[in-house]
């Protein structure tokens, strides 16, 4: 049996890995060995397996068998290419040390630059660089980063030296520094070590390499790591591979410098070169946001043949990997260098953009272009944006980051982001710069302003991805932590005060402002018709009014899958007519108050049937127990009491006679109709005058009545028949035909297991997944909020089962139903109309098991159109279609 091999080397004469290999080398070591492949000028070095980090976790900390002879093997190749030695005192190699997932995250686990320097080695550095600054400068970093990385001692304490020998030179940058403060610091960051850790900061090269590797490996595992894992569910089991790497020096003067850049724009997608750089600095610089880049346009005035190489290179990348490409250089006295090179990340506008145009260009099919805009990034384009038509006043300017906007209140730190949004209040996050600690504050904020940083700063990388608004390097704001206030201009806005950001064109706005949805159009729709080309399920609407219904209709949905018929009962003054029905003592005087109902409600179906024009729209009949009508507290019935000429006495008597111990297993749905018939008699008639009047007027209309809760074929049968009595009455009183259907909600497990025998009396299923979920759980949705992140923080449950289908649980009742349904009747339509219809894993799984369509809340219906593109190209992709 061959021995696993854990360690891949890439060299001027080629790599050992390929683009392929992610799942083994990372994103980054695979690319890595990509660009060493087709020639590209990259640091030779070598990747360790993520197959070895997750040996390493799971084996009590240690390497796998033979991995550390394997990394010397490759040290020693690494030694024989450039002619240095690794710890030499005379002619040194370094070494950085950095991880690399399969997936890019960026900033969530640990980098180490400088490895191998020394009290001995430093000597040998100013010897070959004649520069004792910029070596000292490398030092300082080195013992900085380790102390932080490796030795897990608070950043903040070196950074606090580092600024109080700036303030006491009277400096303001890094750069300023001359060597002999640069010594000093590497000596006072040296005692930090002593005094936390009761250690001499480690001077073996190998030991520092090794003690790297370990802290690489660990982070995978750090808070942030796994918090960010979460929010884009990355799995825990692909754990991370190192890649070490011979050091090439940004820092080594003004001939040097370090960028990182985007072969389009990552906030548009407009094909253009962006990205931006520093002269004399190290990457962590620019990602960091320590310093204020320049734009990479002037790298052409600064060296027009590395920015001509840098371009060819760029573009050769792109057209290699066929896709728009994050990558990071590093300039060593005027030499250039590629670091990385990955998919970059991006907006939802410019994922949209650059699909569409890479497929104009011929890069890419049209197929490939779907699948290169993730279902769930579109709700991203939902975002709103600043009504134009408000006056704004604009208390400060900064980059437009991440475009979109936001309003809320003003929060300092990302815990406290966190614990406000928990309680479900609005907030800006407000931060000098974001760290990779801040990611959980940034997911729960609406926005993020940064008072420094660029536009590939970890906060505007991050805010892009997780599709938030975000105005970086804002410099017109003055931020004091300790106050918790920021100052601009001659205004203080203090924690809690509210703001607004434009992350479109970078501007804060004092106070809420209103803000508005945006329109699709253009490109989207393109993107969007090649979508529905591919897709066989069908998208319909969750809507109760004509506003929602034409929303969703300039959406693309197909139909409305749920009308609920008891939103429309809390409109204007027709909840009085309802709580008469309520408390009538009699079947005659409940018909006399819902007599004063059926013109409205007959009405809200005419508007709704009359924008959906001729599409089906399923009306779901009155669903919820009848206490929900009526006020509860002593002030509430006192006040309503007053309003409708009642005894208060009465009315509170009657509203705790309808009260249940469980509402949500008690008099509701079809039970309600059964026992009070003339409800459902009233809404059936209203349906049908509605399609009747407007049949008569030449529309086309498309009636589905849906009977909420059955659980068994005779309430199903019970209903159905006096549905059917009042439509064929009405339709003979007004001398109109109308084609309609009968159906029933499968939101019982006992339905959705005797579905053969309910499929003899219904024509249409529609899955109402919200209550199916509860039923099957035995959860009550309002009440779980309280444990089921704790269930999922802690994998009790991979997946919240109210956000995505249950598959093994709910999924397989829904594939029951489903199979002994069509087995009674072939061609039954089959929907759902839960929360999930809009959840792109759930639509998958919608697609797979045969349903006809799914419903959603009118926003989310380009999400869903787009996942059930996916559905299918997923499909045909493990069938043996294969994107280009």
């Amino acid at each position: 049996m061959s021995k696993k091999k854990h360690v891949y080397f890439f060299g001027p004469n080629g790599a050992e890995g390929k683009t392929e290999m992610k799942a083994l080398l990372g994103g980054k070591g695979a690319n890595i060995a990509e660009m060493t492949n087709l020639g590209i000028p990259v640091p030779p070095g070598f990747t360790i397996t993520t197959e070895a980090c997750n040996e390493y976790t799971n084996g009590g900390k240690r390497y796998p068998d033979g991995m550390w002879e394997e990394v010397r093997a490759a040290l020693s190749k690494v030694e024989e290419v450039l002619g240095e030695k690794f710890g030499d005192g005379d002619n040194p190699l370094l070494f950085s040390v950095r991880s690399g997932a399969r997936a890019s995250m960026p900033g969530m686990m640990d980098t180490v630059l400088n490895l191998g320097m020394n009290d001995s080695t430093i000597r040998g550095l100013i010897k070959k660089f004649k520069s004792e600054r910029f070596v000292y400068d490398s030092y300082r970093r080195f013992v900085m980063m380790f102390g932080d990385v490796v030795l897990q001692i608070d950043r903040e304490i070196f950074e606090k030296i580092l600024e109080a020998k700036k303030e006491k030179l009277g400096v303001k940058l890094d750069t300023e520094l001359d060597a002999e403060a640069l010594k000093e610091l590497v000596v006072e960051f040296k005692k930090v070590v002593k005094e936390k850790k009761e250690m001499n900061f480690p001077d073996d090269p190998m030991e520092q390499l090794k003690m790297s590797i370990n802290a690489v490996f660990e982070s995978w595992n750090n808070q942030r790591a796994i918090t960010y894992r979460r929010l884009y569910g990355i799995p825990g089991h692909w754990g991370t591979a190192v890649n070490v790497q011979a050091m090439v020096f940004g820092n080594m003067g003004d001939t040097s410098g370090t960028g990182v850049a985007f072969t389009r724009d990552p906030a548009t997608g407009e094909k253009k070169f962006f990205g931006e750089f520093l002269m004399n600095a190290q990457g962590e610089d620019v990602v960091a946001g320590i310093r204020t880049p320049e734009k990479i346009e002037e790298l052409k005035n600064e060296m027009p043949e590395v920015y001509k190489e840098l371009v060819e290179i760029y573009q050769k990348l792109e057209h290699h990997y066929k896709d728009m490409q994050d990558i990071e250089f590093t300039i060593q006295d005027r030499k250039l260098y590629m670091l990385q090179t990955r998919v970059g990340k991006r907006t939802a506008a410019a994922a949209v953009r650059i699909a569409v145009e890479m497929v104009e260009e011929g890069l890419i099919d049209k197929k490939t272009a779907v699948l290169r805009v993730d279902p769930g990034q579109v709700d991203h384009l939902l975002h709103p944006m600043i009504d134009p038509k408000a006056d704004v006043r604009v208390i400060a300017k900064g980059l437009a980051a991440s475009p979109g906007a936001a309003a809320g209140e003003v929060v300092f730190t990302a815990e406290e982001a966190e614990r406000r949004a928990a309680k479900k209040e609005k907030v800006i996050l407000v931060r000098l710069l974001t760290s990779p600690e801040d990611v959980g504050g940034m997911n729960a904020a609406q926005g993020i302003l940064t008072a420094t940083g660029g536009m590939t700063s970890h906060a505007a990388v991050v805010a892009r991805g997780m599709g938030k608004c975000c105005v970086a390097g804002c410099g017109d704001i003055k931020i004091d932590e300790e106050k918790k206030e920021f100052v601009a201009g001659n205004i203080t806005v203090k924690e809690g005060d509210f703001i607004t950001l434009d992350g479109s064109i970078g501007r804060v706005i004092l106070g809420e402002v209103p803000l508005i949805k945006p329109e699709f159009s253009g490109k989207f729709g393109k993107l969007m018709e090649w979508a529905d080309e591919i897709r066989t399920l069908k998208v319909r609407t969750n809507a109760d009014t004509p506003h929602d219904s034409q929303v969703a209709r300039d959406f693309g949905a197909e139909g409305i899958g749920l009308c609920r018929t008891e939103h429309m009962f809390f409109e204007g003054d027709r909840i009085d007519a309802v709580r008469e029905m309520i408390l009538s003592d009699s079947v005659d005087e409940r018909k006399k108050a819902l007599e004063k109902i059926l013109p409205m409600q007959k009405g809200d179906f005419k508007d709704i049937f009359s924008v959906m024009k001729g599409l089906p729209v399923t009306i779901r009949l009155l669903d919820p127990p009848l206490h929900e009508f009526l006020p509860h507290s002593d002030k509430e019935i006192k006040e309503m009491a007053k309003n409708m000429g009642v005894s208060g006495a009465k009315l509170k008597e009657k509203a705790m006679g309808l009260k249940e111990f469980n509402p949500m297993l008690g008099h509701r749905g079809c039970r309600l109709g059964i026992t009070y018939p003339e409800i459902y008699e009233m809404q059936t008639r209203a349906i049908i005058e509605a399609a009747c009047e407007l049949t008569k007027d030449g529309k086309e209309v498309i009636p589905e009545i849906m009977i909420p809760l059955v659980g068994h074929i005779n309430e199903l049968s019970y209903t159905k028949e006096r549905v059917e009595k009042v439509a064929g009455d009405v339709m003979k009183k007004m001398g109109v035909e109308v084609k309609y259907l009968i159906g029933t909600m499968i939101e019982l497990p006992r339905a959705a297991i005797t579905a053969d025998e309910i499929a003899r009396e219904a024509e249409f299923f529609s899955f109402g997944t919200n209550d199916l979920t509860q039923t099957t759980f035995g959860l009550s949705r309002d009440d779980a909020g309280s444990f089921l992140p704790f269930y999922t923080e802690n994998k009790v449950l991979l997946e919240d089962p109210f956000v995505t289908i249950d598959r093994e649980g709910v999924g397989e009742l829904i594939k029951i139903g489903v199979e002994k349904g069509r087995k009674t009747k072939p061609d039954l339509k089959i929907g759902i109309c839960g929360e999930h219809g809009g959840e792109p894993n759930s639509i998958e799984f919608c697609h797979k098991i045969g349903l006809n369509y799914v419903s959603c809340s009118p926003y989310r219906v380009p999400i869903a159109r787009l996942a059930a593109a996916h559905a299918v190209l997923k499909e045909e992709k493990k069938e043996g279609y294969s994107t280009a």
